[in-house]
């Protein structure tokens, strides 16, 4: 199911306006630039904030592409876009469980911008900078009170390959952010250059969200440069059928036909896709285009992100659902990641009773060894 957008508020702004131009990073340096977009937004949409929603937006910065606010339909509460990127009163939530950096990536970090968790693989963070500030993104400390959103500095490059030169069990780089498709091209290939120099890596990630909020971002240039690397894949993500839009998918499709594999990753949102039809669809479509779904996360508990968790028995009993709908190829790989840096569990549904299993139709049935 495609939403149609035809009658949106927002369509115009995905026609062209002068908001939010990603061109320049006039919206992404002061918290107060931020605030006076958002009233600029609500203001052309006709939008009204409660104060709670606009205090959950000076903590945590509203930012959005024209592309991706034009993908917004007419019921906007329950729009799964608008949802993903407009304040919420409920970001103000706090318990003693949710924690600004609830994986504990700062404390693994070995450098700055380097995060490794994980013996044969590490994470480096590239920029701060993104083109939607999605409202249930697991770094929202780095954004949120006007941060200052910088990129890696050459001296933090250096220090992270140095560390990754030393340590030859890495074999394997996610760059992330932020998302590092914010950075010009040139940039970035500066960045991989100097990753594939280092002997003992095999393969670069680059988790990045531009296929779904800034299609345009992958242009010819971009394309062309990361074709010419080999063990180079490409992590998007899409979280609802919403995103599958005729200009999402081709820039997918030039990815995919220029020799980059392409993979998948989808937060479960409690209201936005939670239910299985939803997830069966994305999943399905993803798959048409050649985009494996790779993982299926629970939201992490960070601090402003309580209302988009669903809990762990409703996110399986889903799983539940798609197992006779969906085959292997479109299902992802469901987990939770760990606080204190304990790394992903992978979770599946109960089948087994005793001596029996519960079958695709439902039926126990005994399997014996």
């Amino acid at each position: 199911m495609i939403l149609d957008a035809r009658h949106s508020k927002f369509k115009r702004i995905k026609r062209g306006t002068a908001l939010a131009s990603l061109t320049t990073n006039r919206y992404m340096k002061k918290n107060t630039e931020k605030t006076n977009y958002l009233r600029s937004i609500a203001k052309f949409a006709r939008l009204r904030f409660s104060i709670e929603e606009r205090k959950a937006a000076e903590i945590y910065p509203f930012l959005a592409s024209n592309y991706y606010l034009g993908l917004i339909g007419k019921d906007l509460k329950n729009d799964p876009v608008y949802r993903q990127c407009f304040p919420d009163a409920r970001e103000l939530l706090r318990k003693k469980e949710l924690l600004e950096d609830p994986l504990a990536e700062e404390k693994q970090m070995p450098t700055p911008c380097l995060i490794h968790r994980y013996t044969d693989r590490v994470v480096l963070l590239v920029t701060n900078r993104c083109a939607v500030h999605c409202r249930f993104c697991l770094r929202k400390r780095n954004w949120k009170d006007g941060n200052d959103l910088k990129d890696i500095s050459d001296k933090y490059l250096h220090e992270a390959c140095k560390y990754i030169k030393g340590h030859d069990k890495i074999r394997e780089v996610l760059i992330s952010g932020g998302d590092p498709l914010m950075l010009e091209t040139a940039s970035l290939k500066k960045i991989i250059d100097s990753i594939v120099k280092i002997k003992n890596i095999d393969v670069i990630r680059i988790g990045t969200r531009m296929p779904v909020v800034l299609p345009s971002r992958i242009d010819s240039k971009l394309v062309r440069m990361l074709s010419k690397y080999q063990g180079l894949w490409v992590m998007s993500h899409f979280n609802h059928p919403v995103e599958l839009t005729p200009e999402s998918e081709e820039a997918c499709r030039k990815l995919v036909k220029a020799g980059i594999p392409m993979l998948n990753q989808t937060v479960l949102l409690k209201g936005i896709n939670d239910n299985a039809k939803i997830l069966e669809e994305l999943f399905r479509g993803l798959v048409k285009i050649r985009v494996k779904p790779h993982y299926l996360f629970h939201v992490d508990p960070a601090e402003g992100n309580i209302h988009f968790r669903t809990g762990i028995a409703p996110a399986l009993e889903i799983l539940r659902k798609l197992r006779p709908r969906l085959s292997s190829l479109c299902t992802p790989v469901f987990a939770i990641d760990l606080p204190e840096g304990g790394g992903k569990v992978p979770l599946l549904p109960d089948y087994c009773r005793g001596g029996r299993f519960l079958g695709i139709n439902g039926r126990e049935i005994p399997y014996f060894i």
